[in-house]
C-alpha cells in the first residue's frame, strides 16, 4: 500500500515543493501496477494540541486543505482518503483500514517528514508493520534540516534499509516481487 501523506496547498511552499514530481511519478507508478493508493489530508481543529501548545493554526481553511493539484487525477481512484486531526494515519479509520485490507507493508510519502510522515512511520512500526519511507517523494514545509533530521532518525529507528527512493520502489513494483509491494 502507498500512502500519500498530507500533499496539501497549506503544506507546499518553496521547501516542498520540490518533492511533487517524485511524488507524483510514484502514484502513476502505483497505479499503474494496479496497486492500492492512500491519500490522507490533514485538519487543524480549533482547540488542537497544536493549536493549544504551540500556537500553530494554519490548515484550517478549505483552500490549505486540498490536496496538491498533483495528486487532483488521483482521488477519485483512491482505495480511501484518510481525513484526520492528528499526524498519523493510525486514527480508529485508518488503523481500521489497513487492518481489514491485510497489508503488511506500508510505503510512506508526503509531507512533512518530520512530522507526518514519520509519526506514521514510527506508528506503522509499533503496530507490526513494515514501513518504507521514500526519501525523495518526501520534504519538509520547514526545509531540508528537517527533512534531513527526520530521516536522520527514521534510519535510527526503523533502519537504513526502510529508507529507499522512488526509484527504487517503482523497480520493485514493476517487477514480479519486491520488498516494497
Amino acid at each position: 500500500m502507498l500512502i500519500v501523506i498530507d500533499v496539501q496547498q497549506g503544506f507546499v511552499n518553496r521547501h516542498s515543493s520540490g518533492a511533487l514530481p517524485a511524488i507524483a511519478r510514484l502514484v502513476q507508478g502505483w497505479r499503474a501496477a494496479g496497486a492500492p493508493v492512500v491519500l490522507t489530508r490533514f485538519h487543524n481543529e480549533p482547540g488542537s494540541p497544536y493549536e493549544k501548545i504551540t500556537g500553530w493554526t494554519r490548515l484550517r481553511a478549505p483552500e490549505e486543505q486540498a490536496l496538491a493539484v498533483e495528486l487532483a487525477p488521483h482521488v477519485n481512484t483512491a482505495a480511501a482518503v484518510i481525513d484526520k486531526a492528528q499526524s498519523s494515519i493510525f486514527t480508529p479509520e485508518g488503523a481500521q483500514l489497513i487492518r481489514d485490507a491485510g497489508w503488511s507493508d506500508l510505503v510512506l510519502c508526503g509531507i512533512d517528514t518530520d512530522a507526518c510522515v514519520y509519526d506514521s512511520a514510527i506508528d506503522a512500526y509499533q503496530a507490526g508493520y513494515r514501513p518504507w519511507i521514500v526519501t525523495d517523494a518526501c520534504a519538509s514545509s520547514g526545509g531540508s534540516k528537517y527533512h534531513d533530521a527526520a530521516l536522520l532518525l527514521a534510519a535510527r529507528n526503523l533502519g537504513n534499509d526502510q529508507l529507499v527512493t522512488s526509484d527504487t520502489v517503482l523497480t520493485r513494483i514493476g517487477g514480479t516481487q519486491g520488498a516494497c509491494t
